[in-house]
Protein backbone atom coordinates (compact mmCIF):
# COMPACT_ATOMS: atom_id res chain seq x y z
CA UNK A 1 0.00 0.00 0.00
CA UNK A 2 1.36 3.35 -0.56
CA UNK A 3 1.46 5.70 1.93
CA UNK A 4 -0.14 9.26 1.21
CA UNK A 5 -0.33 12.07 3.69
CA UNK A 6 -2.90 11.82 5.76
CA UNK A 7 -0.86 8.21 7.08
CA UNK A 8 2.35 10.30 6.42
CA UNK A 9 3.94 10.12 10.39
CA UNK A 10 2.92 12.52 13.05
CA UNK A 11 4.26 14.91 15.40
CA UNK A 12 4.29 13.85 18.79
CA UNK A 13 2.05 16.44 20.31
CA UNK A 14 -1.86 14.72 20.47
CA UNK A 15 -0.96 12.24 18.68
CA UNK A 16 -4.51 10.45 19.68
CA UNK A 17 -6.13 13.42 18.04
CA UNK A 18 -3.79 13.38 15.17
CA UNK A 19 -4.24 9.84 14.74
CA UNK A 20 -8.30 10.43 14.43
CA UNK A 21 -7.52 13.05 12.24
CA UNK A 22 -5.32 11.16 9.82
CA UNK A 23 -7.59 8.10 9.82
CA UNK A 24 -10.61 9.85 9.22
CA UNK A 25 -8.79 11.73 6.24
CA UNK A 26 -8.11 8.19 4.46
CA UNK A 27 -11.37 6.49 5.28
CA UNK A 28 -13.96 9.27 4.21
CA UNK A 29 -11.72 10.29 0.95
CA UNK A 30 -11.46 6.27 0.14
CA UNK A 31 -7.43 5.86 0.53
CA UNK A 32 -8.97 3.19 3.42
CA UNK A 33 -11.72 1.37 1.22
CA UNK A 34 -14.92 0.36 2.72
CA UNK A 35 -14.08 -3.41 3.36
CA UNK A 36 -10.87 -2.94 4.06
CA UNK A 37 -9.24 -5.07 7.18
CA UNK A 38 -6.95 -2.84 9.54
CA UNK A 39 -4.20 -4.42 10.49
CA UNK A 40 -2.91 -2.49 13.81
CA UNK A 41 1.64 -3.33 12.78
CA UNK A 42 0.95 -1.79 9.17
CA UNK A 43 -1.00 1.31 10.82
CA UNK A 44 0.84 1.78 13.86
CA UNK A 45 4.05 2.14 11.58
CA UNK A 46 2.83 4.40 9.14
CA UNK A 47 1.69 6.76 11.82
CA UNK A 48 4.95 5.97 13.93
CA UNK A 49 2.25 5.56 17.08
CA UNK A 50 2.04 2.87 19.48
CA UNK A 51 -0.45 0.10 19.09
CA UNK A 52 -2.22 1.45 22.35
CA UNK A 53 -2.44 4.85 20.95
CA UNK A 54 -3.53 3.22 17.93
CA UNK A 55 -6.19 1.03 19.51
CA UNK A 56 -7.53 4.36 21.07
CA UNK A 57 -8.27 5.84 17.89
CA UNK A 58 -10.06 2.95 16.33
CA UNK A 59 -12.51 2.38 19.00
CA UNK A 60 -13.11 6.11 18.58
CA UNK A 61 -13.80 5.60 15.27
CA UNK A 62 -15.78 2.45 15.56
CA UNK A 63 -18.11 4.67 17.58
CA UNK A 64 -18.46 6.95 14.70
CA UNK A 65 -19.71 4.55 12.67
CA UNK A 66 -16.70 4.53 10.53
CA UNK A 67 -15.19 0.96 11.17
CA UNK A 68 -16.82 -2.35 11.56
CA UNK A 69 -15.87 -5.34 13.68
CA UNK A 70 -16.19 -8.53 12.40
CA UNK A 71 -14.91 -12.01 13.40
CA UNK A 72 -12.79 -12.07 16.44
CA UNK A 73 -13.02 -8.75 16.66
CA UNK A 74 -11.47 -7.56 13.60
CA UNK A 75 -12.01 -4.01 12.53
CA UNK A 76 -12.14 -3.58 8.58
CA UNK A 77 -13.65 0.33 7.28
CA UNK A 78 -17.41 -0.06 7.01
CA UNK A 79 -19.32 -0.28 3.91
CA UNK A 80 -22.81 1.57 3.77
CA UNK A 81 -25.49 -0.23 1.81
CA UNK A 82 -28.67 1.69 0.71
CA UNK A 83 -30.93 0.64 4.39
CA UNK A 84 -27.98 2.15 5.87
CA UNK A 85 -27.85 5.20 4.35
CA UNK A 86 -31.64 5.81 4.26
CA UNK A 87 -31.69 4.77 8.25
CA UNK A 88 -28.45 7.61 8.52
CA UNK A 89 -30.67 10.52 6.88
CA UNK A 90 -33.92 9.13 9.06
CA UNK A 91 -32.13 9.64 11.73
CA UNK A 92 -30.79 12.83 10.75
CA UNK A 93 -33.83 14.08 9.64
CA UNK A 94 -35.37 14.00 13.43
CA UNK A 95 -32.46 15.49 14.79
CA UNK A 96 -32.56 18.44 12.85
CA UNK A 97 -36.24 18.86 12.79
CA UNK A 98 -36.14 19.14 16.35
CA UNK A 99 -32.99 21.64 15.78
CA UNK A 100 -35.55 23.54 13.04
CA UNK A 101 -38.75 23.75 15.63
CA UNK A 102 -36.26 25.09 18.38
CA UNK A 103 -35.12 27.74 16.26
CA UNK A 104 -38.78 28.46 15.40
CA UNK A 105 -39.43 28.84 18.84
CA UNK A 106 -36.98 31.31 19.76
CA UNK A 107 -38.33 34.89 20.48
CA UNK A 108 -35.49 36.39 18.97
CA UNK A 109 -34.40 34.27 15.70
CA UNK A 110 -32.27 37.17 14.28
CA UNK A 111 -29.08 36.29 15.14
CA UNK A 112 -29.68 32.66 14.19
CA UNK A 113 -31.00 33.45 11.12
CA UNK A 114 -27.52 35.61 10.44
CA UNK A 115 -25.77 32.73 11.35
CA UNK A 116 -26.59 30.33 8.99
CA UNK A 117 -26.59 32.24 5.88
CA UNK A 118 -22.84 33.10 6.60
CA UNK A 119 -22.79 29.60 6.50
CA UNK A 120 -24.77 29.65 3.41
CA UNK A 121 -22.40 31.82 2.02
CA UNK A 122 -19.55 29.99 3.34
CA UNK A 123 -20.91 26.82 0.87
CA UNK A 124 -21.22 29.00 -2.13
CA UNK A 125 -17.47 30.53 -1.76
CA UNK A 126 -16.55 26.54 -1.50
CA UNK A 127 -18.77 25.68 -5.07
CA UNK A 128 -15.21 25.76 -7.19
CA UNK A 129 -13.30 23.56 -3.96
CA UNK A 130 -12.57 19.78 -3.98
CA UNK A 131 -15.61 17.42 -2.83
CA UNK A 132 -14.39 17.39 0.68
CA UNK A 133 -14.18 20.90 1.02
CA UNK A 134 -17.40 21.34 -0.36
CA UNK A 135 -18.52 18.09 1.96
CA UNK A 136 -17.31 20.31 5.23
CA UNK A 137 -18.88 23.35 4.19
CA UNK A 138 -22.24 21.73 3.76
CA UNK A 139 -21.90 19.96 7.21
CA UNK A 140 -21.06 22.91 8.93
CA UNK A 141 -24.09 24.08 7.62
CA UNK A 142 -26.12 21.33 9.46
CA UNK A 143 -23.82 21.55 12.34
CA UNK A 144 -23.86 25.15 13.14
CA UNK A 145 -28.15 24.66 12.98
CA UNK A 146 -27.69 21.95 15.60
CA UNK A 147 -25.25 24.01 17.66
CA UNK A 148 -27.17 27.47 17.59
CA UNK A 149 -30.28 25.46 19.42
CA UNK A 150 -28.10 25.55 22.67
CA UNK A 151 -29.40 22.11 23.16
CA UNK A 152 -26.09 20.02 23.48
CA UNK A 153 -27.29 16.68 23.70
CA UNK A 154 -29.02 17.48 19.96
CA UNK A 155 -25.75 18.59 18.79
CA UNK A 156 -23.67 15.63 20.37
CA UNK A 157 -26.18 13.17 18.62
CA UNK A 158 -25.69 15.18 15.51
CA UNK A 159 -22.25 14.90 15.45
CA UNK A 160 -22.03 11.11 16.55
CA UNK A 161 -23.40 10.66 12.87
CA UNK A 162 -20.95 13.09 11.39
CA UNK A 163 -18.55 10.46 10.14
CA UNK A 164 -21.56 8.00 8.46
CA UNK A 165 -22.65 11.08 6.38
CA UNK A 166 -19.23 12.30 5.20
CA UNK A 167 -19.24 8.81 4.32
CA UNK A 168 -21.95 8.46 2.70
CA UNK A 169 -21.74 11.99 0.37
CA UNK A 170 -17.54 10.92 -0.47
CA UNK A 171 -18.72 7.14 -1.72
CA UNK A 172 -21.30 8.04 -3.42
CA UNK A 173 -18.90 10.22 -6.02
CA UNK A 174 -19.39 13.44 -6.66
CA UNK A 175 -22.43 13.92 -9.08
CA UNK A 176 -24.17 12.84 -6.48
CA UNK A 177 -23.03 14.42 -3.70
CA UNK A 178 -22.93 17.79 -5.36
CA UNK A 179 -27.12 17.63 -5.90
CA UNK A 180 -27.09 17.53 -2.50
CA UNK A 181 -25.49 20.83 -1.79
CA UNK A 182 -27.72 23.33 -3.96
CA UNK A 183 -27.11 26.59 -2.14
CA UNK A 184 -30.92 27.28 -2.72
CA UNK A 185 -31.90 24.63 -1.13
CA UNK A 186 -30.51 25.20 2.07
CA UNK A 187 -31.75 29.02 1.40
CA UNK A 188 -35.10 27.68 1.34
CA UNK A 189 -34.76 25.85 5.23
CA UNK A 190 -33.39 29.22 6.30
CA UNK A 191 -36.05 31.09 4.65
CA UNK A 192 -38.72 28.11 6.47
CA UNK A 193 -36.99 28.60 10.11
CA UNK A 194 -37.09 32.72 9.40
CA UNK A 195 -40.86 32.46 9.17
CA UNK A 196 -41.10 30.85 12.99
CA UNK A 197 -43.73 28.20 10.98
CA UNK A 198 -42.91 24.87 13.07
CA UNK A 199 -44.77 22.67 10.72
CA UNK A 200 -43.02 24.27 7.29
CA UNK A 201 -39.44 24.19 8.97
CA UNK A 202 -40.12 20.43 10.17
CA UNK A 203 -41.24 19.28 6.42
CA UNK A 204 -38.66 21.39 4.68
CA UNK A 205 -36.30 19.45 6.91
CA UNK A 206 -38.16 16.05 6.02
CA UNK A 207 -38.03 16.92 2.08
CA UNK A 208 -34.12 18.09 2.22
CA UNK A 209 -33.32 14.72 4.04
CA UNK A 210 -35.88 12.19 1.85
CA UNK A 211 -34.47 13.60 -1.20
CA UNK A 212 -30.30 13.62 -0.29
CA UNK A 213 -30.63 10.05 0.42
CA UNK A 214 -32.78 8.97 -2.33
CA UNK A 215 -30.20 10.77 -4.49
CA UNK A 216 -27.09 9.42 -2.69
CA UNK A 217 -28.81 6.05 -3.12
CA UNK A 218 -29.67 6.31 -6.89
Amino acid sequence: MAVTAPLLGLEKKSLREQALSALRTAITSGELAPGRHLVETELSDMLQISRGTLREALRQLEQEGLLSAGPRGRLSVRHLDAKEIRDIYSVRAALESLAARTLCEMADRKHAIATLRTAIDAMAAAAEETLEERIESDLEFHRTMCRLTGNETLLHSWESLEGSIRMSIMFAGLEKGVKNMSVARHNDIVAAIETGDVNLARNTILQHMDSAAAELVA
